[in-house]
């Protein structure tokens, strides 16, 4: 995997020189857009809204709308004027608790591995954050824009993961949540108990994309259907109720979830069976 981008780590006197790779992959499912008569793919135009007239591209610019429909230009040495230096290194400015930061803020995640001569300093960083509970907040520019960011150990690696700053969350109260009406003892009492009936260990790759997969079988079916409309069997699922029991609907969530269970308790006994057998 190639690295996208090459630079360092440093706080106070030490420089750790490093490489970032991606931590996550997504790959999403494309589409084109099609004319229906022959299916023949349709491009994007690039239309003036004044006049519905095409525009080359020698002719566009690039503006910021300041006010409702009125624009101002920025330029290419505009944005050198602001751009800010990248000098290749994270610099961290502080060391800060993990658990006193809102999840919110984080949002993209890249491992950081250690180059050559790296590697003393890269593991005492790395040990120092883990047992002191730590994570290292740090500005770091990559390409053309400065990011915040936060260095974080993550097993045997030290994870950098981007940060949104502080004015790029919407604040709750911003979205005028409803006064919520107080909940009876007996409903917080269900609530806890169906939430500890349905705790289990984290076990990440059990969850899968079943929409992703069922796209791809249906995109097969209709290939193999000479791309012919499919026939659906499911029913249309029913529209859910605004008036709701909570007190019975917990009743029966704890019941479901008590009666999965042993199931569930069956399948792992079974499982570690097969795989003492198999041994």
């Amino acid at each position: 995997m190639r690295p996208i981008w090459t630079g360092s780590i440093s706080f106070g006197l030490i420089n750790i020189p490093v490489s970032l790779l991606a931590a996550t992959q997504r790959e999403e499912l494309k589409f084109r857009l099609l004319r229906a008569s022959d299916l023949s793919p349709v491009n994007y135009q690039r239309m003036a809204e004044a006049d519905g007239k095409e525009v080359p591209w020698d002719q566009i610019v690039k503006g910021y709308e300041y006010e409702k429909g009125k624009f101002v230009v920025i330029k290419e040495e505009d944005f050198k004027r602001v751009d800010v230096e990248a000098t290749q290194t994270v610099e961290i400015m502080d060391f800060v608790t993990l658990s006193d930061i809102n999840p919110m803020f984080f949002y993209k995640p890249y491992y950081v591995k250690p180059a050559k001569g790296g590697a003393k300093a890269y593991a005492l960083l790395r040990q120092t954050l883990r047992s002191e509970g730590k994570v290292a907040i740090a500005k770091v520019v990559i390409k053309t824009r400065q990011y915040l960011a936060a260095v974080k150990s993550q097993d045997e690696a030290l994870l950098l993961e981007l940060m949104h700053f502080a004015d790029e969350l919407v604040e709750p109260s911003a979205l005028e949540f409803p006064k919520f009406p107080e909940l009876g003892k007996s409903e917080l009492s269900m609530a806890k108990m169906l939430v500890d009936q349905m705790t289990v260990k984290w076990e990440p790759h059990k969850y899968k994309d079943e929409y992703k997969t069922a796209l791809l079988s249906l995109i097969e079916k209709k290939v193999e259907a000479g791309g012919r409309d499919l026939k659906t069997s499911k029913k249309a699922p029913k529209r859910a109720s605004n008036v709701v029991d909570l007190a019975d609907m917990l009743r029966k969530s704890l019941q479901e979830s008590a009666a999965k269970k042993p199931k569930k308790a069956a399948e792992r006994s079974k499982s570690t069976v097969h795989r003492k057998q198999a041994a």
